[in-house]
């Protein structure tokens, strides 16, 4: 073999040992960027910005007898249609349910064992007074998040009423 000029290394070279100062600075360093990471990620996840969804594009647009029927009929097929979508329904209002905090406008198309089945949208506060003076047998039009079928109701969440 020729010679290359560059010194020899040995066939195993000696590490120099960490002291106990470098570990702790390096183990230190490596849970400060940790908790760093950590408060940034809460940061930036808690005040990531809601969709605002009065002022979305309804994906759907149909009557609330339709909706009813679509999840009646076949749940899971409904389900994988309308949950997780904007959808504006129309039909006659048959009841309002007001409570301290919460308007729900009720659409009922049938009597369970439980009381009323039907759909209820669940009104965004800012419709609550608004949706809470409306007379039953009112042709309205409500925009909401569908949020799935309960085996006796359709839930639609964060309503508002369209004009």
């Amino acid at each position: 073999m020729a010679d290359t000029g560059l010194p020899k290394r040995p066939l195993r070279q000696t590490l120099k040992p960490i002291n106990m100062k470098t570990w702790i600075k390096i183990i230190s360093v490596l849970v400060f960027t940790g908790f760093i990471a950590a408060v940034l990620a809460f940061y930036f996840l808690y005040n990531k910005p809601h969709p605002d969804y009065e002022k979305m594009e309804a994906d759907y647009t149909l009557t609330a007898t339709d909706l009813y029927t679509a999840f009646t009929t076949n749940k899971t097929e409904g389900g994988k249609k309308y949950n997780g979508k904007v959808i504006e329904i129309a039909g006659k209002l048959t009841k309002t349910e007001v409570t301290d905090t919460l308007t729900v406008c009720v659409f009922v198309f049938g009597k369970g064992m439980f009381g009323d089945e039907g759909i209820r949208c669940i009104m965004l506060p800012k419709y609550g007074v608004q949706a809470g003076k409306l007379p039953p047998g009112t042709d309205l039009k409500f925009k909401g998040y569908c949020t799935g079928f309960n085996d006796t109701d359709v839930i639609l969440d964060k309503c508002s009423i369209v004009k």
